[in-house]
């Protein structure tokens, strides 16, 4: 994949997962669907986070998250959202700047200095934040659903939204 085609893809996904977690509403923050399920709250902070994982494939060669800083707290989702705006700017920053070159080097994953996962920063970035972006939205689409939220469109038009030009 090119640096262009990734940071395409990189905007256009971060687009639609804003655009579904805009639609959780503060109410409803604590609402999961089952007691094993995480809240509505718990799936948009970790939609949020998980793009931090950016940061570190693009800047290090390896990165060991044993002592990650966890999120600060977000008693709304507009502050989900701010932290999610933030953490998405940053990584298109770094985007921009990388060469097909750059993004073919390779990234470890360590975890008290075992290695989770090794792959180049490209496929770190498609897998660690776009899959699984894609991933958590399907279940955060599914809770909105069973709550009678309107469910915006995503890849096509949804039963509540035709899709937006």
């Amino acid at each position: 994949m090119t640096s262009h085609d990734l940071l395409t893809q990189f905007d256009r996904e971060m687009t639609t997962t804003r655009r579904l977690m805009s639609r959780v509403p503060n109410a409803l923050l604590e609402w999961r669907p089952h007691p094993k399920s995480t809240t509505m709250l718990g799936l948009a902070r970790h939609l949020a986070h998980m793009v931090t994982y950016g940061p570190l494939a693009l800047t290090e060669e390896a990165s060991d998250i044993s002592s990650r800083t966890p999120m600060p707290a977000t008693p709304s989702i507009e502050a989900v959202l701010e932290i999610f705006d933030r953490n998405v700017a940053a990584v298109h920053e770094l985007l921009v700047r990388q060469s097909d070159a750059d993004l073919a080097k390779p990234w470890s994953l360590t975890y008290q200095g075992k290695t989770v996962v090794s792959a180049p920063r490209d496929v770190a970035i498609q897998t660690m934040i776009l899959h699984h972006q894609i991933h958590h939205r399907g279940q955060l689409s599914v809770y909105l659903r069973l709550n009678d939220v309107p469910v915006p469109a995503m890849y096509g038009p949804s039963a509540d939204e035709a899709m937006q030009a």
